[in-house]
């Protein structure tokens, strides 16, 4: 079953296409079925930057456990950071 909840976020980042490093500036995330994940439902993170059209995507089809471990580093990475790095980063 398909829950159709997805949040939008605005980004400040740089993700690698086919035709190299694009800004993005949205982020979506939600959980859904897969395109090429081998598995029935998905956490799925498209990063885009919606005015440079649809070929300015990058997009993560993640196990839920696999989801989890990801969001858990991210938040650990960050949380050893020291905070004047991290305002740089704002």
């Amino acid at each position: 079953m398909c829950t159709y909840e997805r949040e939008t976020l605005p980004v400040r980042a740089s993700g690698k296409t086919a035709s190299g490093w694009a800004s993005m500036t949205e982020a979506t995330v939600y959980f859904d079925h897969p395109v090429h994940f081998a598995a029935g439902h998905a956490l799925m993170i498209d990063l885009r930057d919606p005015a440079a059209g649809p070929s300015q995507r990058v997009a993560l089809e993640l196990s839920a456990t696999s989801a989890r471990a990801l969001a858990e580093s991210i938040l650990r990475t960050l949380d050893s950071t020291p905070a004047r790095l991290l305002s740089e980063l704002s």
